[in-house]
C-alpha cells in the first residue's frame, strides 16, 4: 500500500507564526524608549551620527558600557533645537555631526572606574597627552555625574557637504581631547580655527543651547526638561 506523502506546508506556516510570535513578544517585552525622549537619527534628515563611545575611538580606547547599540537619542526638545540649526547650515551646504548625545548613567561610572586604573594608559597619545591620568578627577575630565545622563546635553561639530562628501571643519583639535586647547575661546588656534568654534557656538546659542567653555564640542539645552534626573537606561 502507498502511503500518502504529507505536504510540508502547514510545517512552514506554524514556524513562520512562531517566529512571529517570538519577534512580536520580545518587542512587546523589551524596555520602551523613555517618554520624552527621540532616535536623532530619526528626527533630522540628513544628520550625521558617529558614536564614538560605541567604538574602541575613545579615550578608553573601547566601547563603553550602555552603548551596546548604536542609537543617538536625546530629548524631544533638544532635538527639535538641532533641527533649526541644521536647516541654517544647510542653506550653506553645511550640516551637524554628532559624537554623543544621551549618556547612560553606567556609562559614566564605567569612565570612573576607567580612571581609577591609573596603569591604563592605552589611549594617552591621542585624548589627555598633557594630563597625568591620575590627575582627570582633580582637574575635571572625570566626574562621577554627567549632564549628558540628563538626555539635552550633545558632543558635535560641523561638516562641510561638498559634492557629497562631509568633511569636519578644523576646530582646532579633535573631538573629546582634555587640555586647554579645547576650551572654545582658547586663543592658541589659528584664526580660521577659532572662527570656525565661533560658528558653531553662535549657532547653538541661537537655538537655546549654552556651551561649556572646557570643551568646544559641548553644548546643553538652557531649558533643558529633566534638569534634576540622571537616566540610565540603555540606548535601543
Amino acid at each position: 500500500m502507498q502511503l500518502e506523502r504529507r505536504s510540508p506546508l502547514p510545517r512552514l506556516i506554524i514556524k513562520s507564526l512562531l517566529l512571529y510570535l517570538f519577534v512580536l513578544f520580545s518587542s512587546v517585552l523589551a524596555d520602551p524608549l523613555p517618554e520624552g525622549f527621540v532616535n536623532l537619527k530619526k528626527e533630522i534628515p540628513g544628520i550625521e551620527i558617529e558614536l564614538r563611545y560605541a567604538s574602541d575611538d575613545n579615550f578608553l580606547g573601547r566601547p563603553v558600557e550602555g552603548y551596546e547599540r548604536v542609537s543617538c537619542l536625546i530629548t524631544k526638545e533638544a532635538a527639535e533645537a538641532l533641527k533649526k540649526v541644521q536647516e541654517e547650515l544647510n542653506a550653506f551646504g553645511l550640516g551637524l555631526k554628532v559624537f554623543d548625545a544621551y549618556r547612560p548613567q553606567r556609562a559614566v561610572d564605567d569612565f570612573v572606574v576607567w580612571a581609577k586604573d591609573v596603569e591604563d594608559r592605552k589611549m594617552k597619545a591621542y585624548y589627555y597627552p598633557d594630563v597625568a591620568k591620575k590627575d582627570l578627577f582633580s582637574q575635571g575630565y572625570i566626574a562621577a555625574r554627567s549632564g549628558h545622563s540628563r538626555g539635552s546635553s550633545v558632543d558635535l561639530t560641523i561638516i562641510s557637504s561638498a559634492k557629497g562628501v562631509s568633511k569636519e571643519l578644523d576646530m582646532g583639535t579633535a573631538w573629546d581631547l582634555f587640555g586647554p586647547q579645547s576650551w572654545g575661546k582658547d586663543l592658541s588656534v589659528t584664526p580660521q580655527q577659532r572662527a570656525n568654534r565661533m560658528l558653531l557656538q553662535t549657532l547653538m546659542q541661537k537655538y537655546g543651547f549654552k556651551a561649556l567653555k572646557e570643551e568646544w564640542w559641548h553644548f546643553t539645552l538652557v531649558d533643558e526638561p529633566f534638569p534634576k534626573n540622571y537616566f540610565d537606561f540603555i540606548a535601543k
